[in-house]
């Protein structure tokens, strides 16, 4: 069963508008009763409510707010909208259906945090969402939401955009926060954590737009009404981008803790006639895979994921039938991160284009067996060695596809085409 908590009005034109969310929606009538309270109140508010990061890390939101330091300074709010996970596409559809809804989050929780200015950086190709986002911040403005003396309250804050400029990277906190400063799209070395020293050295949090988002809902419906959906250690509903092999694509919201299988079977419809499922990716190209008989007993929360040895992420759900071939769908995988890597660390600047290199080899049909155990190797070497978690991204989807589906790599070594695709597709590969 969908629960659309977030979701209920994004079928409707005109709740993008102000005029809209004020009609069909509660129209910041949650921020009203945000400023009446302390500050400290809603932080404790969110900690109670159990909600987690919604971007990909899923670490404790409240948590995260309570470590910014007591030092006078000030402070920012960053509003991630990067959104560059392949398979990705909710914040997107957040941003276009609902702004307002994402701005009053993000008020309260500036307000929470005792921030000024926030800024949402959305990612480059994102241009319909950037214009939609800056409509409605004017609107936010004109009508007294942003600004000095919000509501008679004394509390200012302003609000900005941000357009990156098309890197995967800057959705990794402390890359958005280098590019934000106007330098070089490029991780940072934690710690300093951005609670302590973030954009401009000052304290700063980072949240994902969906986390933002159910902030206002949490303040409106208080925590244990938010806690009813979910389970006790991932409370709430998330947003599931679905896409691949499925009848209905989409943007699902459902409770954490719903099974996987009734995503896939029961809400998009299940695969095309006469398919069968033969793998999931379940939290984005990062994720490790699932097989068949995982998925099918996957719940989709953090902690069930966790114990599978894969992750929730950011919540895309990549649905693999078997008329895909796993040696092509890494070498496409890999293809990507090479290409995204920053290149300031060596293992990840390195490791991404052996990877690429490697399955790229094997998928043009110029594999050998010992390339197999190349990719596990070069992949144990790249993990947990460099500053950011994009070379760790590599290396967890080579390993899990290259360990549960190595008859298909085999296959390719051993015939020099692919398992699932046939005779004609190696000519058209050497042709190639």
């Amino acid at each position: 069963m969908e629960v659309k908590l977030l979701t209920e009005h994004y079928g409707k034109a005109e709740f993008q508008s102000l005029e809209g969310y004020k009609k069909i929606g509660d129209g910041y009538e949650t921020l009203k009763k945000a400023l009446k309270m302390q500050p400290k109140e809603i932080i404790e508010l969110v900690k109670a409510s159990g909600l987690r990061g919604r971007g990909g890390a899923g670490f404790p939101t409240g948590m995260k707010w309570s470590f910014l330091p007591e030092n006078g300074e000030p402070r920012y709010l960053l509003c991630n909208a990067d959104e560059g996970e392949p398979g990705t596409f909710k914040d997107r559809m957040m941003m276009e259906r609902a702004p307002h809804q994402l701005i009053e989050g993000m008020i309260i929780s500036g307000f929470a945090v005792q921030s000024k200015k926030s800024y949402i950086y959305i990612r480059g190709e994102y241009k319909d969402s950037l214009r939609i986002v800056e409509k409605a911040i004017r609107e936010a403005y004109d009508a007294g939401f942003l600004g000095k003396n919000i509501l008679g309250s004394n509390f200012t804050h302003d609000m900005d955009v941000y357009s990156g400029a098309g890197a995967y990277i800057c959705g990794e906190e402390t890359g958005m926060i280098s590019s934000l400063e106007g330098q070089k799209g490029q991780p940072k070395l934690k710690p300093p954590f951005p609670a302590l020293k973030g954009y401009l050295g000052k304290p700063t949090i980072v949240n994902n737009v969906e986390t933002l988002a159910a902030v206002k809902y949490i303040v409106r419906d208080g925590a244990q009404a938010y806690r009813k959906n979910g389970t006790e250690k991932s409370a709430g509903t998330k947003l599931f981008s679905v896409s691949g092999n499925v009848m209905k694509p989409g943007n699902y919201e459902v409770p954490l803790g719903y099974p996987l299988k009734d995503l896939i079977f029961n809400l998009c419809g299940g695969l095309k006639p006469g398919r069968k499922l033969k793998a999931v990716i379940p939290g984005g190209s990062s994720a490790p895979v699932l097989t068949e008989p995982e998925a099918m007993r996957a719940t989709m929360d953090y902690e069930c994921l966790a114990q599978m040895g894969s992750m929730l992420g950011s919540g895309a759900v990549i649905v693999i039938d078997d008329s895909n071939c796993m040696v092509d769908l890494l070498n496409v995988t890999m293809h990507f991160y090479h290409h995204e890597s920053c290149g300031q660390c060596t293992p990840c600047r390195e490791g991404t284009g052996w990877l690429h290199k490697t399955v790229a080899s094997i998928a043009s049909g110029h594999g050998r067996l010992q390339d197999i155990q190349l990719l596990d190797r070069i992949s144990k070497n790249m993990m947990g060695r460099t500053i950011c978690a994009l070379s760790d991204a590599a290396a967890m989807p080579a390993i899990s596809f290259v360990n549960k589906f190595r008859e298909e790599f085999e296959f390719f070594v051993r015939e020099g085409r692919s398992k699932v695709k046939g005779e004609g597709f190696r000519h058209a590969q050497m042709h190639h």
